[in-house]
């Protein structure tokens, strides 16, 4: 898929070190501001136990996950929306991305720097806030200048642009972000979203905290989700340091262990993941033979043909039908022959909508 995640945060709140557990792709970690200076990009496997349970009992000669793309953004300072430091690369670079993963900053270390001097994560959440804003706030007004003159000649659909302009200019101007605006008609949904308002994009606060806080969280982390109460954001705990361990062992055992020691079921990275996956409106069906047991990323809504038209274009041109098992059918009875013989083995057509963990096998003809 094309979609992707953005990490972001102020410099040296511990994104480099969280991109480096989610992805092999390693970027530079280092204890100073501006270590990262270009993008860095991976290609991340989602954790899905249900891939597992399904090759377990197909026993496929190949077993392939789905990915999540993400994207570990130089760190931002207050200006960047005018161009200061880094900010035109990191706005351009945000633009880019379909969703955020705010990295803040919620552990206390004099050994390491804090780009402002002094640890406080609802502050460090603002700046960024703010900087997004007035980027928004500048593009929306320059919106507005182009068809205002046209909404006042009477122009239907200028005058309806103009008034959702206008919406999201007065709720930008009171340090709010545009994902505050609800908008309910197709039609105005379609034309926000060609606006690219960088404050429109979905965004989950990670709250980097030190292995004391790993569980329960601090005084850091309570600050943080007191002040997005009204946000419609959603918030995870992550200790980035300890990730970074949990990652350098080499076997699943020992990783096992080390979390059973701390009391955590499984890594915080794979947690992060499933959201990143999630916030992107992402959803998984599966196909499952003898060849391979695949999961394919999907949008959330899509249609069958579509949906084979992420394997192949030709499955979506030529298409006829699908044949479906529900995945709990699946795993219930243990094989797709079982499924069938039970009238668990559903027959849906062009319309039928695509559900999460669905087992797809695509009829066409081209």
């Amino acid at each position: 898929m094309a979609l992707k995640c953005g990490i972001v945060g102020l410099p040296n709140v511990g994104k480099s070190t969280l991109f480096n557990c989610l992805s092999n792709a390693k970027a530079q970690a280092a204890n100073f501001p501006f270590c990262t200076i270009e993008p860095n990009v991976g290609v991340i496997t989602v954790p899905d136990e249900r891939l597992t349970a399904l090759a377990n009992l197909v026993n496929p000669e190949r077993i392939v996950p789905t990915t999540v793309e993400i994207v570990d953004i130089a760190g931002l300072v207050k200006g960047a929306s005018k161009g200061e430091g880094l900010g035109n690369q990191f706005l351009g670079n945000i633009r880019e991305c379909d969703a955020i993963l705010h990295v803040l900053r919620c552990f206390d270390d004099p050994n390491v720097v804090h780009v402002d001097g002094e640890v406080n994560p609802v502050n460090d959440k603002e700046v960024i806030d703010l900087e997004l804003q007035l980027k928004d706030l500048d593009s929306v007004e320059r919106r507005i200048q182009k068809i205002e003159k046209q909404a006042k000649a009477g122009d239907k659909d200028a005058k309806r642009q103009f008034e959702i302009l206008s919406r999201y200019r007065e709720v930008l101007q009171q340090g709010k972000s545009a994902r505050s605006v609800v908008l309910e008609r197709p039609d105005d949904i379609d034309f926000a979203r060609e606006l690219y308002l960088l404050t429109n994009k979905p965004v989950l606060y990670v709250c980097n905290v030190d292995e004391s806080a790993a569980i329960k969280g601090n005084h850091h982390v309570e600050a943080v989700r007191k002040s997005i109460e009204n946000e419609g954001a959603e918030l995870m705990i992550i200790t980035a340091a300890m990730e970074a361990e949990i990652a350098q062992l080499e076997t699943f055992e020992d990783k096992e262990a080390f979390l059973a020691e701390i009391g955590l079921d499984q890594p915080g990275v794979n947690k992060l993941i499933k959201a990143a996956y999630s916030l992107l409106n992402l959803q998984t069906y599966f196909t499952a033979g003898v060849t391979e047991v695949r999961a394919w990323t999907i949008p959330t809504g899509t249609k069958a043909p579509q949906a084979a038209g992420v394997i192949h274009s030709d499955m979506e041109k030529g298409f006829i039908r699908a044949e479906v098992i529900r995945y709990n059918d699946f795993i219930q009875l243990g094989s797709e022959s079982a499924c069938r013989d039970n009238g668990k083995l559903a027959v849906e057509g062009k319309e039928y909508v695509v559900k999460d963990g669905d087992i797809m096998h695509f009829r066409f003809n081209v």
